[in-house]
C-alpha cells in the first residue's frame, strides 16, 4: 500500500461542506452547478451545511466567505462562478487573498483536464484553492461541466487527504 493511499485510508471519511454560488442572474431554483456541489458532496458520504447564492460584488462575497468559516463545523468550501475574465468575475480576487496556503496544482490540474473537454478555452478559467487555518476552500468555474470535473475529479477525492495532512503533528 502506498503512503498516500495510507494517508487517504486515515483520513476522517465524513466532512462538512458549505456551497456558495456567485452569480448575478442564479436563483435557488435555477443554480444547477451549486445545486450539483451539493448532490456530489453528499453522495460521497459528506453533509452540506449550507447552499447560498451571493451576487459577484467583492464585499458580499468576502462577507460570505468570511461567515461560513466562523462556523466552526464547516470544513470545505466551495464557491462556484466569477472565475472568467469578465468585469463582474471577481471570484478569485476576493478569495485567493484570504488563503493562509495556495494549492497551485488545484487550477493546473482543474485547467488540465478541462482542456481535455473543451481545448484552448480551458486556459480562460481561473480556479484556485487553499487553505484558511484548518480548512479548504475551492473555487470553480460555474459552468456544470466544470463542476463535475472538480468535485469528481479533484475535490472529493482529496479533501479529507488534504484535511488530514492539515491537522498531523508530526
Amino acid at each position: 500500500m502506498s503512503t498516500v493511499d495510507e494517508h487517504r485510508q486515515a483520513a476522517r471519511q465524513k466532512l462538512y461542506f458549505s456551497v456558495i454560488t456567485v452569480s448575478d442572474s442564479r436563483t435557488v431554483e435555477d443554480d444547477v452547478s451549486g445545486k450539483r456541489i451539493c448532490e456530489l458532496a453528499v453522495a460521497d458520504g459528506h453533509e452540506v451545511l449550507d447552499h447560498e447564492i451571493v451576487t459577484d460584488d467583492r464585499l458580499e462575497i468576502r462577507t460570505r466567505l468570511h461567515s461560513v468559516l466562523a462556523d466552526e463545523r464547516v470544513d470545505v468550501v466551495v464557491l462556484n462562478g466569477g472565475t472568467g475574465f469578465s468585469q463582474r468575475d471577481v471570484t478569485t480576487e476576493v478569495v485567493e487573498p484570504l488563503l493562509d496556503t495556495v494549492i497551485d496544482g488545484f487550477g493546473e490540474l482543474l485547467r488540465m483536464l478541462s482542456w481535455q473537454q473543451v481545448g484552448a478555452a480551458a486556459m480562460l478559467s481561473r480556479p484556485v484553492a487553499g487553505l484558511v487555518g484548518m480548512r479548504a476552500v475551492f473555487v470553480l468555474p460555474g459552468s456544470p461541466q466544470a463542476v463535475e470535473l472538480g468535485m469528481q475529479q479533484l475535490i472529493l477525492p482529496e479533501a479529507a487527504h488534504l484535511l488530514s495532512q492539515v491537522t498531523r503533528s508530526d
